[in-house]
């Protein structure tokens, strides 16, 4: 069982969908959250997951683990019934969900078909939305909801493509869910993170490449961890950002301020 840290988020109870594996951002978010005193229910997608998922419940005592697709519409709303029913009604949502075909990400944006370019939408993106409208009556009274980004969303990424397109369209829907959502004091927000090494990460081509750029020429000269990114959860996920909704937080160790090359950065060619 993980260490507890603290008790910020005593008494809270949230969702996290999308945990892969022990190297996931989502996990990197979930295992702070329990550390600050958070409850969680955890979801997969399939069985090959489940057995990921399991011993990873285990650490942070979560004994609500739910099989769950987030494309299947026409579930979610029972999804959310038996969830209220046996665990309670939710504080927040954690939504770490993206895919796109790594074989479209490899080559140039204007190559991507459009069977690909809707799916990666659907469910980087829509996904989002429609697991928000569904939950809406089985919130308390000043829940968040928390999704994830990338820089590749606001600039030009080598090989991230569609899913730029993707990101950039879950940022902006991020912004419009807080302006719906926040006459009923609800909150809605985004952490952008830096590149980390998860399996997302492992279909976008040159991603070595990537890292060693971004820790090279970053302020903090360094790359991020899931610690980093879970800490900006705690924060966003509790009462501390009471008046904090619609913001895109960037955990990157500063890359998204930086305009050119660190002079003196190393040749990453010759690292």
């Amino acid at each position: 069982m993980e260490d507890i840290k603290s008790s910020i988020l005593k008494g809270k109870k949230g969702l996290v969908v999308g945990i892969a594996n022990e190297r996931s951002l989502a996990w990197g978010i979930a295992k702070s959250v329990f550390q600050h005193g958070g409850e969680l229910a955890l979801t997969y997608q399939n069985v090959a997951l489940q057995k990921r998922l399991a011993p990873l419940a285990e650490k942070i005592n979560s004994k609500h683990i739910y099989e769950f697709d987030i494309q299947n519409y026409r579930n979610i709303p029972s999804f959310f019934q038996n969830l209220g029913k046996e665990f309670g009604n939710l504080d927040f949502i954690v939504h770490a969900v993206a895919f796109s075909d790594k074989e479209e990400l490899k080559g140039d944006y204007v190559d991507t078909s459009k069977n690909n370019f809707l799916n990666t939408m659907e469910i980087s993106c829509y996904s989002f939305t429609a697991l928000i409208k569904e939950s809406l009556p089985f919130m308390n009274q000043n829940a968040n909801f928390l999704t994830l980004s990338y820089y590749g969303a606001e600039k030009v990424i080598p090989h991230y493509n569609v899913m730029g397109v993707a990101k950039s369209a879950l940022e902006t829907s991020v912004k419009y869910l807080a302006a719906d959502l926040g006459k009923k004091g609800y909150r809605v927000n985004a952490i952008s993170a830096g590149p980390v090494r998860t399996l997302a990460a492992s279909g976008i081509s040159d991603f070595r490449y990537i890292l060693k750029w971004n820790e090279y020429n970053s302020p903090l000269e360094r790359n991020i961890t899931l610690e980093d990114v879970g800490g900006a959860s705690v924060y966003l996920l509790s009462d501390l950002s009471s008046g904090t909704t619609g913001e895109i937080l960037h955990v990157d160790a500063g890359y998204n301020i930086v305009g050119m090359k660190n002079v003196n950065a190393p040749d990453i060619s010759k690292v």
